[in-house]
C-alpha cells in the first residue's frame, strides 16, 4: 500500500510482562500482519524482572527465532546498548555506559542472546558524559565496520550531541548516527514538567528541525499511544498532560477519528507518520487485539485539512 505507515514493535514486554509463549503468538501475529522492525533493547525489562538485571526481551526473540525457520531474513531487528545495570536493580546510578569496552561487552550479549550475527539497527540507548564522544563514536564505527551492525541510532540524545557525533565519525571515515529515537506524540506534555519516567527524553522542536535538515537522518518515536492514556480509563494520562490543551487536542482527534471511523490511537499514529518530518511510531503491545489495532493504522491517511485541524488544537 502506497504511503503504509511503518509500525515498530516496541518489545519492552516481551518474555516478563508477557510470558514467553504469549510473547512468541504476538511475535507471529506481528509478522503475520506484515510488519518487519523488532525494537528491543539489552536492558529490557530489568525492572520487571526478580533478578533486576535486563535480557529478558532480547532471549526471548531469539528463542523465537529459533524456531522459526527463516524468519530471520523476514524481520529486522533493532537493539540497545549502554543502560543495563551493573548491579541488580542498579539503574541510573550503576550503568553500562558508552565506554569501548562497555558497548563491546553488550553488543556480544545482545547478539548472543538474540541467536544472531547482526542487527540491523544497533543504539546507544542513553547519554554517557564520562566517556570521551570520541571513543563511542570509534566503537560504534568498528562495530559497523566488522558487519555486526549495519545502521546506527541515538535513543535519548539530544540533536546537539548526534551532530557532534556524525562530525566526529566523517572526520575519522566511520559510520555515523542515520537515526534518533525519542518520546513523542500528539499529546504534548507541558513544559518543565517532570515525566514519570525520568529516562524519557521529548523531542522537541529542534528535533524536528535537526531531521529535517540532516540528509538520510531517520527518526523513531517511542511513548506514542502514552501507555495507553488515549483509551483505557484504567492508564490516566500523567499530570504533565494536564493542562488545557490537552483537552482541545483530545476533542479534535475525536472529530477526525469519528470522520475516518478510526480509534484515538490510530489517527495518533497516522498523524505521527504522515507529518513534514515522517517518524516511524513503535508501539509496544500486551495483547493480540492491541497489535490488531495498531497494525490496522498503517493504511489510514489523514487529508490536508484534517491535519491542519489536529495540528491547530493546542
Amino acid at each position: 500500500m502506497a504511503n503504509e505507515i511503518t509500525i515498530v514493535l516496541g518489545a519492552l514486554a516481551l518474555g516478563t510482562r508477557v510470558d514467553e509463549a504469549q510473547s512468541m503468538d504476538l511475535l507471529d501475529q506481528f509478522t503475520d500482519l506484515g510488519g518487519e522492525w523488532i525494537d528491543t533493547a539489552n536492558n529490557y525489562a530489568w525492572w520487571l524482572h526478580d533478578s533486576g538485571l535486563g535480557g529478558q526481551g532480547e532471549t526471548v526473540i531469539g528463542n523465537w527465532l529459533a524456531k522459526r525457520p527463516g524468519m530471520r531474513e523476514r524481520i529486522r531487528l533493532s537493539t540497545k546498548g549502554g543502560a543495563e545495570p551493573t548491579v541488580p536493580n542498579g539503574y541510573p546510578e550503576h550503568v553500562e555506559g558508552l565506554s569501548g569496552p562497555a558497548l563491546r561487552t553488550a553488543l556480544a550479549g545482545s547478539l548472543e542472546r538474540l541467536q544472531v550475527d547482526r542487527v540491523e539497527l544497533y543504539w546507544t540507548h542513553i547519554e554517557d558524559r564520562t566517556v570521551p564522544l570520541a571513543e563511542t563514536v570509534e566503537t560504534l564505527g568498528e562495530f559497523v565496520a566488522d558487519g555486526r551492525v549495519a545502521r546506527l541510532g541515538a535513543s535519548n540524545h539530544p540533536a546537539w550531541r548526534v551532530a557532534q557525533a556524525r562530525e566526529l565519525a566523517a572526520q575519522r571515515g566511520l559510520a555515523g548516527y542515520t537515526t534518533m529515537q525519542l518520546r513523542w506524540s500528539y499529546l504534548q506534555p507541558a513544559p518543565g514538567v517532570a515525566l514519570p519516567q525520568s529516562g524519557h527524553v521529548h523531542a522537541s522542536p529542534e528535533t524536528f528541525d535537526y531531521v529535517a535538515a540532516t540528509e538520510g537522518m531517520w527518526l523513531w518515536a517511542y511513548n506514542t499511544l502514552i501507555d495507553g492514556g488515549y483509551t483505557r480509563p484504567d492508564r490516566p494520562l500523567p499530570a504533565a498532560y494536564d493542562h488545557p490543551g490537552t483537552a482541545r487536542r483530545l476533542a479534535a482527534l475525536d472529530e477526525v477519528a469519528g470522520e475516518l471511523g478510526a480509534t484515538r490511537n490510530q489517527v495518533v499514529l497516522a498523524w505521527l507518520a504522515g507529518g513534514p518530518v515522517p517518524v516511524s511510531p513503535i508501539v509496544g503491545v500486551t495483547t493480540a487485539a492491541q497489535l490488531d489495532e495498531a497494525m490496522a493504522a498503517r493504511g489510514l491517511q489523514l487529508t490536508a485539512e484534517q491535519r491542519e485541524r489536529l495540528d491547530a488544537a493546542a
